[in-house]
């Protein structure tokens, strides 16, 4: 299964992302999560440290692989087909909770150039992992809709769209289940955050209804979520109101994947 995660900043795509790839490797699947966001915070979310963090060494910000990758005889072109089994096996980090993790990483200054070649190797590197592996594959996807301009999510299975009750992270969500439609990725579904009681729920739900898309799970407004994630504690480990809605996502995915 692979499965894409997004949604507007802030709406809370890592925590579902990285959360659901914990609990695929809990269950003895063996699991890749590719931080894809130009923001990456992945690694946090599955249990690394901060000073973990600081040690990777993202795809977009490792020159040597992107121009080893990509670089031709003629200046502003870059290669689209090349191998990628090397960074599967040389880039990849595993985390405390079982997760292998590849993080993309981000342009890091004004005017340093575009991220179309790093993207390019991600792309590369997806459509690897789903015809060559066997590996439950998620995404944390770059906030907002950019990114299916770059076909990154392309060979997706399915694509689970976050959103809360705010006009507009629902407005994003509509435009990018549209997109995705629209590019033809398989399964389309939006899972409802910070759900607090019946009115959020019912916005979330009347847009998903009139875009004829499902909603995936209902996730609730979660009071320990927010005081783990200011205390630095990976959600993965955590049993609250809010990891056990994200085992209900996790098995209404394998229910659509069955029928």
């Amino acid at each position: 299964m692979k499965i894409a995660v997004t949604g507007k900043g802030g709406v809370g795509k890592t925590f579902i992302a990285g959360t659901l790839a914990g609990q695929y490797a809990a269950a003895g699947n063996k699991t890749i999560a590719i931080d894809a966001d130009t923001s990456p915070n992945l690694a946090l979310t599955l249990g690394m440290t901060e000073a973990d963090l600081e040690k990777i060494i993202p795809i977009a910000e490792n020159t040597s692989i992107i121009e080893e990758k990509t670089k031709t005889d003629y200046p502003g072109v870059f290669k689209l087909i090349f191998t990628v089994d090397d960074i599967i096996k040389n880039q990849s980090v595993q985390t405390p909770c079982g997760v292998s993790l590849l993080v993309m990483g981000t342009v890091q200054s004004m005017g340093s150039g575009c991220a179309c070649p790093a993207y390019s190797v991600i792309r590369n590197l997806i459509g690897h992992l789903i015809t060559e592996s066997d590996e439950v594959i998620i995404l944390d996807m770059e906030a907002g809709i950019e990114h299916l301009g770059r076909g990154t999510a392309e060979h997706v299975d399915m694509m689970l769209i976050v959103t809360d009750a705010h006009q507009a992270s629902l407005v994003t969500a509509e435009r990018i289940a549209r997109l995705a439609r629209e590019g033809g990725i398989p399964r389309v579904a939006i899972v409802a955050n910070r759900v607090r009681g019946d009115e959020s729920f019912t916005r979330i739900s009347d847009m998903a209804s009139l875009l004829q898309v499902p909603v995936a799970a209902a996730i609730p407004y979660d009071e320990e979520i927010l005081d783990a994630g200011v205390r630095g504690i990976s959600p993965v480990y955590l049993d609250t109101p809010a990891t056990r809605a994200i085992t209900d996502l996790k098995n209404w995915i394998e229910g659509t994947r069955k029928s």
